[in-house]
């Protein structure tokens, strides 16, 4: 009885969650497809366009998932940068950092708490960082359709991850990987090709 007293913010954050989130994505200029659900908390940060197909899944915090535990996920998106989720994607507390373009392809699954960020953030030479981040990189990260990325993987700046290909939990993706194969590891190397 106590437990299902303790539960009750969290049945009505599942709920209405999807609802809230339907709102606040159109306040903030977002376009989503049919069927956006939202299950938890997600942060919308920066004035970045971001655009999601149909069938949206992201479940994120509140222990939700074991594998992601209270990891919340978030699409932060600068101005003048573009966020593209196609059609039928699943993923699990995944933090986005956009300065350039990330795209994503359509039925993608991204496993729990996997981190997309196609910039370095900083400027490599030390001087810059000191006065300035304007010598940072950043480059496209195109997830084609029906790829798979495990739990906890690192997707860096540049990187193309093949259709259909699957990366291994735990991997940091430094370079592309082509269609149809298995990678994983650190960096990110492909174990076999598949089909």
């Amino acid at each position: 009885m106590i437990d299902k007293i303790l539960n009750i913010p969290t049945t009505i954050r599942l709920k209405f969650g999807s609802r809230y989130y339907r709102w606040l994505f159109r306040k903030k200029g977002i376009k989503y497809g049919q069927n956006l659900s939202v299950l938890g908390k997600v942060f919308i940060i920066g004035s970045g366009k971001i655009t999601i197909g149909d069938n949206f899944l992201i479940t994120s915090g509140f222990g939700i998932n074991a594998v992601s535990s209270n990891i919340i996920g978030a699409f932060h998106v600068e101005a003048n940068a573009s966020l593209n989720i196609g059609n039928n994607v699943g993923m699990n507390s995944t933090r986005i950092r956009v300065r350039d373009n990330v795209r994503i392809g359509d039925n993608v699954k991204i496993g729990a708490g996997v981190l997309l960020i196609d910039t370095d953030s900083h400027p490599l030479d030390y001087l810059e960082r000191r006065f300035s981040n304007d010598g940072t990189k950043s480059a496209p990260i195109i997830i084609e359709d029906d790829v798979w990325i495990g739990a906890q993987c690192i997707i860096l700046k540049g990187v193309t991850i093949g259709a259909r290909s699957i990366i291994g939990a735990g991997s940091v993706v430094t370079k592309s990987i082509p269609s149809d194969c298995i990678a994983a590891g650190n960096p990110c190397k492909i174990v076999k090709k598949v089909y």
